[in-house]
């Protein structure tokens, strides 16, 4: 019998969490419930959840800086942020913080259990992946130990960057559209998540920047290609 998904819920509305809570346990998932910040974060490292959902506001410890604790600990567990807030620096300060989606409120909640299951899958494929290590000119990438040394200089990267440079050298010198990028790193394609994908697109450029046999090209109006100079 597989082992029940494990999701971290801090909502300060209890009527809210409660019912959350419930709808979720109703699908099968094991729910460990938070009514503020503070005592989620306390939770996250006795619990390790497989996914956390946010609030963004709430007593102790909001969502953003809940968020960004959680992000210096692990960079592999989804953040899904609950948030009545539609404006668009809030979502995007929710990106900068290590937040993978957002739910805006109200929210039904086959649309809830639609985007954890986006993120748990997209997990359990990039554990099955086979990552290869990577070597052109003075770039070398291991992604399974989240390595990059450019140049003599080692880097410890984040998860996600690790994915995201992985995706490209997996497709390395072939255009990949922002659209394939979005939906395999991010789990689906969104304005909001496009912009934090620039965000990484940037990280990996400084990176790369001393590499002497890969460059990250953008292609107007269609996305990047990872192009590689192979040796002889």
């Amino acid at each position: 019998m597989d082992k029940k998904v494990k999701v971290l819920l801090a909502e300060d509305d209890a009527q809210l969490g409660l019912l959350i809570m419930e709808n979720l346990e109703d699908e099968g998932y094991e729910v460990v419930y938070c009514e503020n910040g503070a005592i989620a974060w306390e939770q996250f490292q006795k619990e390790e959840p497989d996914i956390c959902l946010l609030d963004v506001n709430m007593p102790e410890r909001d969502g953003f800086s809940l968020a960004k604790k959680i992000r210096q600990k692990t960079d592999i567990v989804p953040i899904i942020f609950l948030t009545a807030k539609s404006m668009e620096e809030d979502k995007l300060r929710g990106f900068e913080t290590g937040a993978d989606d957002y739910v805006t409120k109200p929210f039904s909640f086959r649309e809830l259990v639609s985007r954890i299951q986006v993120f748990i899958r997209r997990n359990k494929m990039l554990m099955r992946e086979s990552k290869q290590s990577y070597e052109w000119g003075n770039l070398f990438f291991n992604p399974s130990e989240l390595f990059l040394r450019v140049d003599g200089a080692d880097t410890t990267m984040t998860q996600k960057e690790a994915d995201l440079l992985n995706f490209f050298c997996e497709h390395a010198d072939s255009a990949l559209r922002r659209e394939d990028i979005l939906t395999h790193i991010w789990g689906k394609n969104d304005y909001f998540l496009g912009r934090s994908m620039d965000v990484f697109i940037t990280r990996l450029r400084k990176l790369l920047k001393n590499a002497d046999a890969v460059s990250l090209e953008t292609i107007h109006q269609v996305g990047f290609r990872l192009n590689t100079k192979h040796a002889g």
